[in-house]
């Protein structure tokens, strides 16, 4: 389904998780952002994107290496590809497909392009780059603690702010790489609203958002999450109730106890 859309931005929203897919067109190019998940939805992104493009140029741009995020990419053989230098170089490839190969098997999937992981041909490789195309200009700042090789990005002069797995209000941070980092990705938050005329954020689950405002509540509830959940820990209190905000709970208790055992983890070295 079409979660948003205006004149420069189509949000998909996936049946699973809520999970994003968007396409941003500019007068320069053609932006898909993490297309995913069920085979039908990924085939409705490229016949979109075959629809609209006329003769710009497509960018496939993945926000972090997580398989539901970059599933798709096979699907947009002709596009130039934008990540993170960790995502790049990452030596878990082939685990990471086996990861999509399981799900696709697990629910009798097929897809009628190749699973392979992204050979990225646009490498970020240092926060505050800047990528230029024509007068679209993207700006990425390293976006890590969720994993190890996201990115955000800021795309100009339309204000886009692409988050990855971040500022979700269907989801508590699902940390799989470091807490600390994840703390820092967040604080990054005013620095960028400073610095951007951000009119839309958008989540890899959940909702967009155009207010400041709603932006910067969900820093804060993500902080209170990580902030209350390490406390918790420290004083051997139960956390469940963290996550009565929360509408999927029975799905999400798996995510809040690896965050526990992670930052048990963190708090041994």
């Amino acid at each position: 389904m079409i979660q948003y859309r205006n004149n420069y931005v189509t949000i998909f929203e996936s049946q699973l998780f809520k999970t994003t897919s968007t396409v941003i067109q500019t007068d320069d190019c053609v932006i898909v952002v993490d297309p995913t998940w069920l085979p039908n939805e990924v085939e409705k992104i490229r016949q979109y994107v075959n629809k609209v493009k006329k003769k710009r140029p497509v960018y496939l741009l993945f926000t972090h290496s997580d398989w539901d995020h970059i599933l798709g990419y096979g699907a947009f053989p002709d596009a130039t590809v934008i990540g993170s230098e960790q995502l790049s170089e990452r030596n878990d490839k082939e685990q990471i497909i086996e990861q999509i190969q399981i799900f696709d098997s697990k629910y009798y999937l097929d897809r009628d392009y190749p699973i392979v992981y992204p050979k990225i041909d646009l490498v970020v490789r240092e926060e505050g780059q800047v990528i230029n195309i024509g007068n679209t200009s993207l700006t990425f700042y390293i976006a890590n603690g969720h994993t190890d090789d996201g990115l955000f990005t800021i795309v100009e002069p339309y204000g886009i702010w692409i988050a990855g797995d971040y500022l979700s209000d269907v989801e508590f941070p699902y940390i799989y790489f470091s807490s600390d980092k994840y703390e820092e990705t967040l604080a990054k938050t005013e620095f960028i609203l400073k610095n951007h005329d951000v009119s839309l954020l958008i989540p890899g689950h959940g909702h967009v958002t155009e207010s400041i405002e709603e932006i910067q509540k969900r820093k804060e509830v993500s902080l209170n999450y990580i902030k209350k959940l390490r406390n918790a820990i420290v004083n051997e209190h139960d956390s469940l109730h963290l996550l009565e905000n929360y509408s999927y709970i029975r799905g999400m208790k798996a995510f809040h106890e690896a965050n526990i055992n992670l930052i048990k983890g963190e708090l041994s070295r």
